[in-house]
C-alpha cells in the first residue's frame, strides 16, 4: 500500500514539475516564475531527485538577485492544526536551507507558511492531499 502511495507521489511530482512554466505579460512585464517541491506525508525531507531539480532551475534564472523570493508552503489536513503549522515552518526551513546552499541571498526570501489552510487543491481526495503537500517557491521580478 505504501509503495502505490509512493509511486503515485513520484508521477504526480514528475507531472507538475515538467509544467513549469515562464510567461511575459502584456510587453513590458514578467510573470512570476515557481518551484515546487513535494514532500511525503508528515516528512519535511527533500530528496535528492529534487535538489537536482531546484539547482537546475536555479541555474535557468537570469539574474537571481532581481527577483523576491516567496516561499509558500502547504501541508494536507491530516493532524492538528498545531501539526500541521508546525510541519509547514520546517518544510520552509528546508527549502531555505538549499536555496541558501545554492548562494541564494537569505535577505531575498520571504515566508508564508499557510498549513492546511489556504490548499490548492481538494484535500478530501488522496491526490488532492499529495498535491497539498508542498512548498512553492514563488520568483517576481523586481521592478525598477
Amino acid at each position: 500500500m505504501k509503495f502505490r502511495f509512493l509511486i503515485l507521489f513520484l508521477l504526480i511530482t514528475i507531472l507538475v514539475n515538467q509544467g513549469i512554466y515562464s510567461q511575459v505579460s502584456s510587453g513590458k512585464e514578467e510573470a512570476p516564475l515557481m518551484k515546487s517541491i513535494f514532500f511525503g506525508g508528515g516528512s519535511y525531507y527533500i530528496d535528492n531527485e529534487q535538489v537536482i531539480e531546484l539547482k537546475e532551475f536555479l541555474d535557468n534564472l537570469p539574474e537571481i538577485p532581481q527577483y523576491t523570493i516567496s516561499i509558500h508552503s502547504y501541508t494536507d489536513n491530516i493532524g492538528s492544526v498545531d501539526y500541521n503549522n508546525w510541519l509547514s515552518q520546517m518544510r520552509s526551513e528546508s527549502v531555505i536551507y538549499e536555496l541558501v546552499l545554492q548562494n541564494i541571498p537569505i535577505e531575498n526570501i520571504f515566508i508564508k507558511d499557510f498549513g492546511e489552510f489556504n490548499p490548492v487543491f481538494d484535500n478530501s481526495t488522496m491526490k488532492g492531499k499529495l498535491m497539498n503537500r508542498r512548498v512553492d517557491i514563488v520568483f517576481e521580478p523586481i521592478v525598477f
